[in-house]
């Protein structure tokens, strides 16, 4: 099979299927040498990194999705992948994703790109000669592509790809509450309002705390939750601001974007087009493929996670100097 483009497996052809198999039906990957390192912020906030890999060589920067961690299918998928190759992989956790709450009145969202750049400068002051890429999947997608735009030219790193990504928030929140994808708002609604609570038992929280059962989509809660709690006028403000695709056309770092037309939480409209992006963009939309599924192979015992292979093939161009 050609790796460089999809063909979804002939037995796993549906969306939803392919969103959901990842996630339901992958083997869990055992015995992951991972290695946790506690990043201190200008706040006072910190970051969680979960290491794989030696002491030298390049490195990959992984940017989970909503609601994701390092135990993600997808994310322990691709640090094994990076691992193999020889380079060293790092799970940036978003505030309060990496098993504890974070310290200040506040999380993470979509456009949140300050702790990336924290992160991504202090490991450049260690190893400022280390070929140094990111991957980020869906809103850690949405949040690696806004930032390359912001820092243009300046930014530190040798590539990038971004997988499955949201470009533009309010579409994509109308698209997640239709059909069935309103399972996967239903999911993902559960687990923010539970972290909420988690994080919110004595504090003031800048709403009411007891209306949280009332919010249906994630739509009411970014107009609830996420815009109060990091500045933002309502939602419809907060999407605005943190929409990755109005920065594409300033991104200077060779950057793959992989999407899926059939995508079943972003949609079709909301895809790029080529006077959007900037010319380091490599755009690759496939016909099938689901949300960060991208499943292929033959047989359901003989899987092929493509964008693994995909990732590895783009990076190896990018990454062969090391440190």
């Amino acid at each position: 099979m050609d790796r460089l483009s999809f063909k979804p497996a002939w037995w796993l052809t549906n969306s939803h299927c392919q969103t959901l198999w990842p996630v339901l039906c992958r083997r869990r990957i055992k015995n992951l040498p991972l290695k946790r390192e506690r990043v201190e912020l200008a706040d006072g906030d910190f970051i969680d990194l979960d290491w794989v890999g030696g002491s030298r060589g390049p490195i990959v920067l992984i940017l989970h999705g909503l609601e994701g961690s390092v135990k993600s299918p997808y994310v322990q998928g691709m640090l094994q992948t990076i691992l193999q190759q020889g380079w060293r992989g790092v799970c940036m956790h978003f505030r309060s994703c990496s098993g504890e709450l974070n310290r200040l009145p506040r999380v993470y969202h979509s456009g949140e790109t300050l702790d990336i750049t924290e992160v991504v400068n202090r490991l450049r002051q260690h190893e400022l000669a280390t070929p140094m890429a990111a991957i980020g999947f869906s809103l850690g997608g949405n949040v690696l592509l806004k930032w390359l735009g912001e820092t243009g030219e300046h930014n530190p790193l040798t590539a990038a790809i971004a997988i499955s990504v949201p470009f533009q928030l309010s579409q994509a929140a109308s698209r997640i509450d239709r059909g069935f994808s309103k399972i996967y708002q239903w999911r993902l609604l559960h687990c923010l309002r539970k972290k909420i609570q988690w994080k919110f038992p004595q504090q003031t929280a800048p709403f009411n705390f007891s209306s949280l059962r009332k919010l249906r989509t994630l739509r009411d809660f970014d107009d609830y939750v996420t815009a109060p709690l990091h500045g933002f006028i309502n939602g419809e403000d907060y999407y605005t601001q943190s929409s990755s695709r109005q920065y594409l056309a300033k991104i200077k770092v060779p950057t793959l974007i992989l999407q899926a037309k059939d995508d079943p939480l972003v949609g079709e409209q909301i895809l790029p087009e080529k006077q959007d992006i900037s010319s380091q963009i490599m755009l690759e939309i496939s016909e099938k493929g689901g949300h960060v599924g991208f499943i292929s192979g033959r047989f359901p015992w003989k899987i092929e996670y493509w964008l693994e292979q995909r990732a590895s093939i783009f990076l190896q161009d990018y990454l062969k100097k090391t440190a």
